[in-house]
């Protein structure tokens, strides 16, 4: 194992690796239920729970140990959440004109199109188009990003609309006036228990004790069992053997999806995903210090090779895109530093279709804690921009904080790249020598087409 995936060089060790790889399987495991619920929307689009669960399981397990035998990156890949929702909403709007079979041909045709980009190595031009401050940018909000998602998960934040619909859940608000604030901690149970885990985990972390993301989950759920938060039911006849009958496969329309209305459907697919893989690559790879390697370049083709194959499979399978995680960065944060932890989190995750109930006790109060912890780790890259040149610190800062607000990664990488682009010419108009790759002018026109011709919100 030491020479497959090269331990030593990367200054690692199985343990490390194994307890990694486990730490980034209980952050992730939330997306087993999580996805299953949003895809069949309690029986709106037609897709089957069960079907959608042995996918989710089936698929991101897979695909994440084709990421580490193939790439050795500790990068794991499962149905991406804001797709997954997207996917939903457009079965369920057509009025029965789109079928979640012809949605699910839509999404293998982007990972052909993903596919395509990789070996003509126009994704891989990113790394060299992309400034430094940007890329660094990207780090930071991804950070931010997944510091939000454990904020929201366990209730600890919450908001309200402050117009004239009345309170709604912080998860259910649009562009409309909100408010944001602490959760209960009287009436809610979890959010005390998260209180408890960041504790936990925070002392562990300064204490500089090994595994000290993956025992702060483990404690946190057992201290969630007398606090009634951690709940065991799902052990009480439970279903242990999976059922394969009902996957999708060869169930999708290709002659539906090719439609010509359709079009729209699979550019959205494409361009998001195009962004937030490479926003969670580079970032976690980033924070890994994989991106200062000589064969970085090389290994980024290679993982975006994975993620256009694990797209397609996804959807053969029956659910909808899966995408790097930026997750991930609990199991970096952890130590993980090769494939080993990859394909630690890809067995677990085909262990998970025979231990379900087991796998899903961990409650979110548990998790949240390791992703908020993981957010303060990745904010150290902010040191990677340069905040005194206003044509870097302006679309940096655009791209950093844009993530979390709009909860998407490629809205601020969007920003981002439209803000350089503009600002770097009005530089060089005046003297300045700042270089712009010209696939940056490409993504500026077609991010600037996207925002004003396609309902990004739909």
């Amino acid at each position: 194992m030491d020479k497959f995936f090269r331990l030593k060089e990367n200054n690692t060790n199985v343990r490390t690796e194994i307890i990694a790889g486990l730490t980034t399987f209980i952050t992730m495991a939330y997306i087993l239920i999580v996805n299953p619920l949003t895809l069949t929307a309690g029986g709106a689009t037609g897709m089957d729970f069960n079907a959608v669960f042995v996918a989710t399981a089936l698929g991101a397990g897979l695909v994440t140990i084709m990421m580490g035998l193939f790439v050795n990156y500790p990068i794991a890949l499962a149905p991406g959440m804001g797709l997954n929702a997207y996917f939903a909403a457009v079965v369920m709007s057509s009025g029965g004109a789109i079928t979640w079979q012809i949605a699910l041909a839509s999404v293998f045709i982007s990972g052909i199109i993903f596919f395509i980009l990789t070996i003509t190595k126009v994704r891989q031009m990113l790394l060299d188009a992309v400034p430094e401050s940007l890329r660094a940018a990207i780090t930071v909000g991804i950070g931010l990003f997944i510091t939000i998602i454990g904020f929201k998960t366990s209730g600890l934040l919450t908001g309200f609309y402050i117009g004239q619909e009345g309170a709604k859940p912080f998860t259910e608000m649009t562009a409309n006036d909100w408010l944001l604030q602490l959760g209960n901690f009287v009436e809610h149970k979890a959010i005390l228990l998260t209180i408890i885990g960041l504790l936990i985990t925070s002392i562990l972390m300064v204490m500089r004790v090994q595994a000290a993301i993956l025992i702060g989950i483990i404690i946190t759920t057992l201290i969630g069992i007398p606090m009634g938060v951690t709940n065991l039911g799902s052990l009480q006849n439970a279903q242990w053997v999976p059922n394969f009958s009902s996957l999708a496969i060869g169930q999708l329309d290709f002659a539906g999806a090719l439609n010509a209305g359709l079009l729209t459907i699979v550019f959205t697919f494409t361009f998001v995903e195009l962004f937030d893989t490479f926003g969670t690559l580079t970032g976690t790879a980033a924070k890994a210090g994989l991106l200062d390697k000589p064969d970085a370049k090389k290994k980024i083709g290679r993982a975006m090779l994975v993620d256009a194959g694990g797209v397609s499979l996804g959807a053969m399978l029956g659910t909808s895109t899966i995408t790097a995680f930026v997750e991930s960065a609990a199991g970096v944060g952890q130590g993980g530093r090769t494939g080993l932890t990859s394909v630690t989190t890809g067995i677990l995750f085909i262990l998970a279709l025979f231990l379900a109930p087991l796998a899903l006790i961990v409650p979110a109060a548990a998790t949240a804690p390791a992703l908020i912890v993981v957010g303060v780790l990745m904010m150290g890259a902010v040191r990677g921009v340069e905040w005194d040149d206003m044509v870097y610190a302006i679309p940096s800062f655009f791209t950093i904080i844009f993530m979390p607000l709009t909860n998407s990664i490629a809205n601020g990488i969007s920003f981002g790249i439209v803000f350089y682009v503009v600002l770097a010419s009005a530089n060089n108009l005046v003297g300045g020598k700042n270089k712009i790759h010209w696939l940056m002018w490409v993504l500026a026109v077609l991010i600037i087409a996207r925002f004003l011709f396609i309902d990004i919100n739909a």
